[in-house]
């Protein structure tokens, strides 16, 4: 039986700290900056090195920085609209920490698995709480599934849509 590399070691530390995320927020609300800064330097420092990383550096710098800011201005633009915040800033971190590891190229397909499951797992939230849809619900479960699908299955999105339907 041969040992875990550095990469797998690496993958099942990442695959850890998600799913801890998803239960503090899932339990709080809350995505503590101690974890998320740190994997999010983590993903730029693995990707520095272009025989262990998943992808470029200057994928993954350019991920962590539009992760960040692609939530911080819906934010912004719910709160002008709304007078309220709509996502927390957390979850704009593990985005950006989703966007160090995987990089830009990663993040529509993070985004779009994390929404769908926002969606269903939101309605199924909000009914086994018995809460009104205007209730908040922690998002960061499903940016953290999205991303453990993002490490075990890369692409998966696009391998499914351009495969043959018969």
């Amino acid at each position: 039986m041969g040992s875990l590399t550095t990469i797998g070691m690496l993958q099942i530390l990442l695959i850890l700290a998600l799913v801890y995320l998803a239960y503090i927020d899932l339990r709080t609300f809350r995505l503590p900056d101690a974890i998320t800064i740190p994997m999010m330097t983590a993903g730029l420092l693995f990707n520095y090195f272009p025989n262990l990383g998943l992808t470029s550096f200057s994928n993954a710098l350019t991920g962590a920085i539009l992760g960040y800011t692609s939530l911080w201005g819906l934010n912004i633009m719910y709160r002008w609209v709304k007078k309220q915040h709509g996502i927390g800033m957390g979850d704009a971190k593990l985005l950006a920490a989703l966007g160090a590891w995987f990089g830009a190229s990663a993040l529509p397909e993070l985004l779009f698995i994390a929404s769908i499951g926002g969606l269903v797992g939101g309605l199924i939230w909000l009914r086994f709480q018995k809460q009104s849809i205007r209730t908040a619900f922690p998002f960061g479960p499903f940016l953290a599934i999205a991303g453990i699908i993002e490490l075990l299955w890369p692409q998966i999105l696009q391998t499914y849509i351009q495969s043959p339907l018969i």
